[in-house]
């Protein structure tokens, strides 16, 4: 059952030994040498690994990959403290099999972790790893549980007691999560900037939405694709409370209407990314909600920040399978986001499927087809 621990724990001897003959080689070169390389060991007398200072130790650590780190944190005690009070950042998705056991074994001693990185091919997490993550990692600030399937609400609760410092979450895929968790995380987790939402289906509703209103004003980037509860009260909600938004998937969100795009047009002016995938009510209102934002934009500043107002406005649209828009509505988007690209290589306005929006070209398209017309067809 444990054949993944005993293997990392024959790869840290192994390791060791490999240490040992490395260290007895640096020694041979002479400290000058390893000056020469970028390493200061002045003042400092080393004759064995332990003796290298933390400082040294978590600068190697910081160029090792994770599996390296948790095999070499056995090598010897400085090692281990060097990984028990420096590291800051972790990731277990290349663990394929108990990766339960391990979070159970290294959390209690990676105290100091601000991003942990669990993202599963097969679903292992289970509530008591992630109740004792929140327990022994009160730092932190990044955390991927996507595709933990085995989550209940009961994770999310311990998260909202004691890690009230999440700037990122991601919780893609974990379908057995409740809108009520949701709602009670939001209330304790105030500093989120990035949530990826995607396929919660029962718990991205609006009502988790309205509570991500009330208290997550600092929000950026929300994934809610393939969240099909969601309607125009959600994103409406979100609009208002959340005005600092730059990225908003709405991938597949069926219910969602035109009302929802212009409160994001009038409501959050720093929008630079929105995906309206499948989402066949938007029509060319809102799409004319888009340009007059922008238009509203323009005319409330200095002739000075034009430059600003051209870099600004959206930079990714996503409007496939959008089949009621036309084409005049978007050319006018395209037009007033300077972003916005249809030619292939900065393809930014995504229009797959929409076989009548075939018309519609970036103006740096354009030019590139009069200049191919101009060489193919000299003039005489």
């Amino acid at each position: 059952m444990f054949w993944e621990k005993t293997e990392m724990e024959g790869a840290a001897r192994l390791r060791a030994e490999d240490l040992k003959m490395s260290f007895e080689s640096l020694m041979s070169l002479g400290v000058d040498r390893a000056s020469d390389r970028g390493v200061k060991m002045e003042g400092v007398v080393i004759t064995e690994w332990k003796d290298i200072p933390m400082e040294l130790l978590l600068r190697i650590v910081s160029l090792v990959d994770d599996r390296t780190v948790i095999m070499v944190s056995g090598v010897c005690c400085g090692w281990r403290d060097a990984m028990c009070l420096g590291l800051t950042q972790l990731s277990l998705s290349w663990c394929k099999n108990n990766m339960n056991d391990l979070v159970l074994s290294l959390a209690p001693k990676f105290t100091k972790l601000r991003t942990l990185l669990l993202r599963q091919d097969k679903p292992q997490l289970e509530d008591n790893a992630v109740e004792v993550i929140a327990n022994s990692c009160h730092d932190l600030e990044d955390l991927d549980l996507s595709r933990s399937l085995r989550l209940s609400d009961r994770s999310l609760y311990a998260l909202a007691h004691i890690c009230p410092n999440l700037t990122k979450l991601n919780i893609s895929g974990c379908t057995s999560f409740s809108d009520d968790a949701l709602e009670y995380l939001f209330a304790f987790c105030r500093n989120l900037k990035v949530l990826n939402l995607c396929g919660c289906v029962k718990a991205a509703s609006n009502k988790a939405l309205q509570a991500i209103g009330r208290n997550c004003c600092q929000l950026q980037y929300l994934n809610l694709g393939w969240c099909e509860n969601v309607t125009d009260i959600g994103v409406m909600s979100l609009a208002y409370g959340c005005p600092n938004l730059r990225s908003l998937d709405l991938c597949s969100c069926v219910l969602i209407t035109d009302d929802s795009v212009i409160a994001l047009a009038n409501r959050c002016p720093h929008l630079r990314s929105l995906g309206l995938y499948y989402c066949r009510n938007i029509t060319d209102r809102a799409m004319y909600s888009l340009v007059q934002s922008r238009v509203k934009n323009k005319e409330s500043m200095w002739e000075s920040m034009k430059r600003k107002y051209d870099e600004e406005g959206l930079r990714s649209l996503n409007i496939s399978q959008c089949t009621s828009l036309t084409p005049p509505a978007v050319q006018a988007v395209c037009d007033s986001n300077p972003a916005l690209h249809t030619c292939a290589r900065r393809n930014s306005l995504v229009m797959s499927g929409c076989l009548n929006l075939t018309s519609v070209h970036c103006a740096c398209a354009v030019q590139a087809h009069r200049t191919y017309n101009m060489i193919s067809h000299p003039a005489h």
